[in-house]
């Protein structure tokens, strides 16, 4: 049991007060006993660490006003009810009133201690859920949307920060799982445009007969089946930012009316004879080159040309490997916040597997791994989950940067020796440009291994 918590037990007898304290000090529970409400009150608050252990019948107030006291405090602070034969209807208004549960007298020693017990781990959990909300809370800023330490990430924060709250459109580059519409986002909320909608459509989620209506919306009767007027996204959109997901896989005849929308700020319903005016900022995303599709004839030129004065790339998971503990521990801090779970340590081992997964489904992947791992779920990347050492912290002597940068270090190093020490090699290995793998060289004191190399 977390030894931080405590019990607070109100009882007035002298002989049942002492049994519960030394049930409770015997099995390992912290305890604190008073004689009286008014004794009690003052020394509870929200957040308070621990249980209420109190009799129903006191001097001077009772125990129900402890529970009410209690519940408008902290509606999560548990209160166990001590009640006496034939006090059935208190019992019953104490659970109305949010008591916890009820022990009915006599009751055993073991009686008392298994409902502590679970009223404490009740406790444990819910502070630990509140305290998990307040670290994330703490990380609203960019830095907490877009996590990483890395250059890569560093310089895409510069991006948004610069571009945000500027009327330019701008096109996110990067492959599937890599945050773009998290990035969309940031730009939607560190901009003057937070308050209005972001409206966020997946160009390759709808079928191509539907996707007019979708963006342009309609006017009543415009075809079988409209019966009345719809606001299209691009509309509802209006002061605000519209996201559009996979752009690569929008139709051709849309992509005209699409670079109508950027160059005229109108917009046009299916069936109407008049355009609206819309102030809308327009964010695009995809995974394919644009410019290459263009070429190909499957892209408008003109629309990638109007969408490509500001570009975003993101990078890949594997060519930012030192932010992957770093995102784990976000990933996790959210996943137990989200399930109501403790967050998880992790191991050595488990973080050297991390580090050398390729991560084709990158941030995102990553993801649901820290979803399993706080659910306890096996993952064949993370293998057996750690077991805990005395004091709660995983095994291991070495900090979580200083293990990231030996193993980084070693893997580089391992991959140049195979290289011959050709940098355009090694970087092609490790499927990473070769100016971050210069700059990693260079961090790790590895330059006399490298060679020339293009």
């Amino acid at each position: 049991m977390t030894p931080d918590l405590t019990v607070l037990l109100v009882e007035d007898d002298f002989h049942v007060q002492l049994g519960c304290v030394q049930a409770l000090q015997l099995a390992g529970l912290g305890v604190e006993a008073v004689d009286s409400a008014e004794a009690a009150l003052p020394r509870l608050q929200a957040g308070f660490p621990g249980v209420v252990v109190t009799d129903m019948r006191l001097p001077g107030a009772d125990g129900l006003s402890v529970v009410r006291h209690c519940h408008g405090l902290d509606r999560d602070l548990p209160v166990i009810m001590i009640t006496g034969h034939g006090d059935v209807s208190l019992a019953v208004e104490a659970m109305r009133s949010g008591a916890y549960d009820f022990i009915p007298k006599p009751f055993s020693p073991e009686v008392l201690v298994e409902v502590v017990k679970r009223a404490l781990e009740k406790r444990r959990l819910t502070l630990e859920v509140a305290q998990l909300r307040r670290a994330l809370a703490a990380r609203a800023d960019l830095s907490g949307q877009l996590v990483g330490r890395s250059p890569q990430m560093q310089r895409v924060r510069q991006l948004i920060s610069e571009v945000a709250d500027s009327p330019v459109d701008v096109l996110i580059r990067g492959e599937t799982g890599t945050g773009k519409e998290v990035v969309a986002r940031a730009l939607h909320d560190h901009s003057r445009r937070k308050t209005a909608p972001f409206v966020a459509l997946n160009c390759g989620g709808v079928p191509d007969s539907l996707l007019d209506s979708e963006l342009f919306g309609h006017e009543a009767g415009a075809f079988t089946g409209a019966q009345k007027r719809r606001v299209g996204k691009i509309e509802y959109a209006h002061q605000g930012t519209l996201f559009l997901d996979e752009l690569e896989s929008m139709p051709m005849g849309m992509q005209i009316k699409l670079l109508r929308v950027l160059q005229d700020r109108v917009v046009e319903r299916l069936g109407a004879n008049q355009g609206q005016q819309v102030d809308v900022r327009v964010v695009a995303a995809t995974k394919d080159d644009l410019l290459q599709r263009s070429r190909e004839g499957t892209f408008r030129a003109d629309l990638y040309y109007r969408l490509n004065v500001m570009t975003i790339d993101l990078p890949p998971l594997r060519e930012r490997r030192e932010d992957i503990p770093l995102l784990l521990e976000h990933f996790t801090l959210l996943a137990a916040s989200r399930f109501q779970r403790p967050q998880p340590a992790i191991s050595t081992e488990q973080l050297h597997r991390l580090m050398a997964h390729s991560w084709p489904g990158n941030v995102r992947e990553l993801r649901n791994v820290a979803d399993c791992l706080v659910l306890g779920v096996r993952q064949d990347i993370l293998g057996e989950l750690p077991p805990p050492s005395a004091d709660g912290e995983p095994e291991g002597g070495l900090s979580l940067s200083e293990t990231v940068d030996n193993f980084e270090r070693s893997l580089i190093a391992e991959e140049m020796k195979r290289q011959g020490g050709n940098i355009a090699r090694t970087a092609k290995a490790l499927r990473i440009p070769k100016t971050t793998l210069a700059d990693k060289i260079r961090k790790h004191g590895l330059g006399a291994q490298a060679a020339d190399g293009a």
